[in-house]
């Protein structure tokens, strides 16, 4: 499969101009049968969350919905050429409240799952929480998706590797230095799993044996597209010494 992942830092709570910043973007990339694109973390608001003015109360001002002629409408007519899969990063308003979402296009450009953010500290908490881990399925294998702070807890990819999932799409703004790769790199070894880190500043890919696949940091608005080899990950679990499949379930069971 083949991701792409574009590191482009929008501007805090300006969704015209972050919308207008990701046009012009992707009218620079080629064409080359991109399976998926992944935008950096609440991207079309800036992750406005930060700012002192941005409440709970007026959060959802900044958030999108699926109001026809909207910007989710708007993403929708940018990608369809592409046909290719999307994992865009936005705040979005809904009857929870505001929430950190990542909304998951197919080729067609349909809506087939939203997932959103389920670890909130800091000014996350400003966000309504999301409370479930899913996979989906896609022609390429099996995905999952989580969230910049979702990564911390080794809990959240393990999940989503015991569901199937063979690659991570990871929307994120906050930590992206050193630290932040050596985590990206153990959190795929120890659960076989393919890790696509997606920062305003930072492109990672990490894969199932612990190796930088590919990265991608500057300060300028640019873009990774890189080769990803899924079958490795079916390999490597099915072998003798998987990590997954040599697991001690019950020894783990909190008393």
């Amino acid at each position: 499969m083949r991701v792409c992942l574009l590191k482009i830092l929008p501007q805090k709570g300006d969704l015209a101009a972050n919308f207008q910043k990701l046009a012009d973007l992707i009218e620079k990339i080629p064409d080359h049968d991109i399976d998926v694109f992944i935008t950096p973390e609440c991207y079309l608001d800036g992750y406005v969350v930060t700012e002192k003015g941005v409440t709970s109360k007026n959060l959802s001002r900044y958030g999108v919905t699926e109001d026809a002629g909207g910007y989710l409408d708007k993403v929708r007519a940018l990608f369809q050429n592409r046909k290719s899969w999307l994992i865009f990063g936005c705040t979005e308003s809904n009857l929870s409240g505001a929430q950190n979402a990542a909304i998951i296009f197919d080729r067609k450009g349909d809506i087939v799952g939203k997932y959103y953010k389920i670890h909130l500290g800091g000014q996350d908490r400003k966000f309504t929480p999301g409370t479930e881990l899913s996979t989906y399925r896609a022609d390429f294998g099996m995905f999952g998706v989580m969230i910049c702070a979702d990564r911390q807890w080794p809990e959240t990819v393990r999940t989503l590797a015991l569901k199937g999932a063979a690659v991570i799409f990871t929307p994120t703004y906050g930590m992206h230095g050193e630290m932040n790769d050596i985590m990206m790199r153990v959190r795929a070894y120890e659960s076989e799993v393919f890790i696509c880190f997606c920062h305003p500043l930072k492109s990672l890919i990490t894969g199932p044996t612990g190796e930088v696949e590919a990265i991608l940091t500057s300060s300028t608005d640019h873009y990774l597209i890189h080769d990803i080899d899924l079958g490795v990950v079916e390999k490597l679990r099915g072998g003798k010494e998987s990590r997954l499949r040599n697991r001690v379930p019950q020894a783990y069971e909190e008393s």
